[in-house]
């Protein structure tokens, strides 16, 4: 059992279930969480971390989840560094972390030649004193927003915010196994990774360029029973004949609105699974978790305080949340607080309140402005994506010289046979009157165009922007 009033993560971990029993696997290699005893992955120099601030760029997330298991309740703070991160951007992280050591799994001389400290990790080694509890505080953990609205920030957590609602295990068999199509290095697959972790679960890595086809029939083998990915990752899995090579008990959307055609192909797809989507930010934790098949939540779920001391708003339009999960702070110079007086987080997610049930509605700084009238690209995409030819769909603006902008979708078709000539126009014509008898005439796109594909984020979410 964990031995100290704040237990660090590697404690949790090692309390949660028989550590012989699981593992750590990624496109290269099985780690078995009982190498981990005993055993440092950061050399003979890990003694200089030791209440030190540290900056953690890796190339791999099993070296990631390696060091952090490590440095938690050892460093003071962890920068944890998503993989898009260019390296240009590093001296200013580190100069607003107040960090002058890096954690990498490969040499750094650029950092080096600057005068960073940087300590190179690899397998991992015996060492007497791994795992000595600790007097000093618990260690921050700086997470990146995901700079949706704006130049990404650094929130601090805790492992106690990170994990508060996870539930620590002490007697288990094992067997549940982990995945995510997320990487452990932003806030969504950091939850999952915890979750088996804390859980007393093994845990399956997506590789950064591995195929999905590869990823599913890995996470297959492995037998996943929990993964989770962003319905623009589902989408796209779905359109892999090795969808069928995983049987989850639980499939888990996130990050972005789960439309009720993404929900009923997942059911479809997995008959036996429970399928839920949840809402979370990096700022504020996980709000809430739907299981009941329908996109949305039900009303109810905002005003007073719920069970875990979340309580949710509707303030001006946007979606707001209080929870013991939210960060501290931000680091550096940001002049806006993480929460208001009230410790309410701004989501800046829009909310409309329909039939007894709220629906997203898009980000704040997304709507487009048709002659003054406003379209919810999402609201769109909704619609068009239950056309059954469809795989996802992108609406956004277009320039206008006579009403500011107009309204265009870009679609992708779960087939790729239907992609040219006159079966795709009949399948724009087809979209576009679906529109018509469903939308306002402001909202309805003034073109659909049939594309090969879209574009998305490294964190898995369809990159918007105006055209």
């Amino acid at each position: 059992m964990p031995s100290t009033e704040h237990p660090t993560l590697w404690e949790l971990t090692a309390a949660a279930g028989p550590v012989a029993r699981r593992f750590l696997l990624d496109e290269r290699a099985r780690v078995p969480l009982d190498a981990l005893a005993g055993a440092t992955t950061l050399g003979p120099r890990r003694a200089e971390l030791r209440g030190q601030n540290v900056v953690l760029i890796t190339g791999t997330q099993r070296a990631a989840t390696l060091a952090l298991l490590e440095l938690d309740g050892f460093a003071r703070r962890i920068v944890l560094c998503p993989p898009d991160l260019k390296p240009a951007q590093l001296p200013g992280i580190m100069a607003t972390a107040e960090a002058r050591i890096v954690v990498s799994d490969r040499p750094l001389p650029e950092l080096e030649a600057a005068g960073a400290v940087c300590l190179v990790a690899g397998p991992p080694v015996p060492v007497a004193d791994q795992r000595e509890p600790e007097s000093c505080p618990p260690t921050e953990w700086a997470l990146f927003t995901s700079g949706t609205t704006g130049p990404p920030k650094m929130a601090i957590h805790t492992l106690r915010s990170l994990a508060g609602a996870i539930a620590r295990v002490t007697d288990t068999a094992g067997d549940q196994v982990w995945s995510t199509f997320y990487d452990i290095r932003r806030y969504g697959g950091l939850q999952i990774l915890l979750r088996a972790l804390i859980g007393g679960g093994s845990m399956v890595l997506s590789g950064a360029d591995e195929p999905v086809s590869d990823f599913l029939a890995r996470a297959g083998a492995a037998g996943v029973s929990f993964i989770s990915g962003t319905p623009t990752h589902w989408r796209r899995a779905l359109l892999s004949p090795a969808a069928a090579a995983i049987a989850p008990a639980n499939v888990r959307l996130s990050g972005e609105v789960a439309d009720q055609a993404i929900l009923d192909k997942l059911r479809s797809t997995y008959p036996a699974a429970r399928v839920a989507h949840a809402f979370a930010s990096t700022e504020a934790g996980v709000a809430f978790e739907i299981a009941d098949g329908l996109a949305g939540f039900p009303a109810d779920l905002i005003g007073p305080e719920r069970a875990g001391g979340i309580a949710l708003r509707v303030q001006d339009g946007t979606l707001r949340i209080r929870s013991p999960r939210v960060a501290e702070r931000y680091l550096g110079d940001v002049p806006e607080p993480v929460a208001d007086a009230d410790g309410f987080v701004d989501t800046k997610d829009l909310v409309e309140l329909r039939g007894g049930r709220y629906h997203f509605a898009g980000r704040k700084d997304g709507v487009i402005n048709v002659g003054g009238l406003k379209v919810h690209p999402l609201e769109v995409e909704a619609v068009i994506n239950r056309h059954p030819c469809v795989e996802m769909s992108l609406v956004k603006a277009r320039r206008s010289p006579i009403i500011g902008a107009i309204v265009v979708a870009d679609v992708v078709l779960a087939h790729a046979g239907n992609d040219g000539g006159a079966d795709a126009k009949r399948l724009e014509a087809e979209i576009l009157e679906m529109c018509r008898g469903t939308l306002a005439a402001h909202k309805v796109p003034a073109t659909v165009r049939i594309v090969p594909s879209l574009d998305v984020t490294p964190s898995g979410k369809l990159r918007r922007a105006s055209a």
